[in-house]
């Protein structure tokens, strides 16, 4: 097996129990919950919602951010075609 390979299945399975520790606590895998992110870069945005985490919308929940992810690929979805 490739070192390469091997990263790529090793990164998914962290991914995975990543989002599977989310999902039981109903929580963003992006901002863990909080419902923001902050990064030093944002402060000196000019984006007035930067501080918002843009995978849940600022709500913090899991149930949120799977919605928001289907609307994304749904989105992108009608953009191919």
């Amino acid at each position: 097996m490739s070192l390469g390979k091997s990263f790529n299945q090793w990164k998914n399975a962290r991914e995975h129990k990543h989002l599977e520790k989310m999902k039981r606590s109903n929580r963003c895998p992006e901002c863990y919950g909080q419902g923001f992110l902050l990064y030093p870069s944002l402060m000196y945005s000019l984006h007035s919602d930067t501080l918002f985490c843009p995978g849940c919308e600022g709500s913090g929940r899991f149930n949120d951010w799977v919605t928001i992810q289907e609307r994304e690929k749904h989105t992108e979805d009608e953009q191919v075609e």
